[in-house]
């Protein structure tokens, strides 16, 4: 425990909430992507598509791979972690907006991908984000740790400057609407000392 902070392992039967926190640290865009199962009659809301990626799906980015931080017996936050292999390289976008996120995933083979950090709102300022960072970094063991975010949340920016990451790339994301916020995506680092 950490400040009052508990980092364990998620449990399955959670995948509902660690949806809801993946669709937070990627302001929305996971929820955009998990419509397309509603779209096509496969679930009735795009969280259900989600839980049920999270839940039972194999492969990188299930619950087996996040970490989940407790405060107070309830969840506050999750990181979800794994190791890029080469088969990375082999990966095809489903859709377009995720061209530009495979494109520098596909820089990363070999680090530990920290493909979510996300803490509910309420929960922020609590040293929540830091604390998943360091269990996110001793299960990455001697491997360099990568993440990709939004180049206009400085927020999160600042958290991971703070903890040793730098900006390595960047590549312009696809809009997902004809109005949506242009940005890019910043692939960040943190070289092992």
């Amino acid at each position: 425990m950490v400040g009052g902070v508990t980092i364990r392992p998620a449990e399955r039967r959670e995948a509902a909430e660690l949806a809801i926190l993946v669709d937070i640290a990627a302001h929305g865009f996971a929820s955009w992507l998990w419509y397309d199962a509603v779209q096509h009659g496969v679930t009735d809301t795009a969280f259900e598509r989600g839980r049920n990626k999270l839940r039972e799906e194999p492969g990188p980015g299930n619950w087996r791979d996040a970490l989940v931080a407790d405060v107070d017996n309830e969840v506050a936050g999750l990181s979800l972690g794994y190791g890029v292999g080469p088969e990375a390289a082999e990966i095809v976008a489903g859709h377009p907006v995720l061209e530009p996120l495979l494109a520098l995933q596909r820089q990363i083979v070999g680090h530990w991908f920290i493909e979510s950090l996300g803490v509910y709102r309420h929960q922020r300022g609590r040293g929540i984000g830091k604390a998943l960072l360091a269990k996110e970094f001793e299960r990455a063991g001697s491997a360099p740790v990568s993440l990709i975010t939004e180049s206009h949340n400085g927020r999160a920016q600042a958290l991971y400057r703070a903890n040793g990451f730098g900006e390595a790339a960047r590549a312009e994301a696809v809009p997902l609407f004809e109005e949506s916020k242009k940005h890019d995506w910043v692939l960040f680092t943190r070289k092992v000392a």
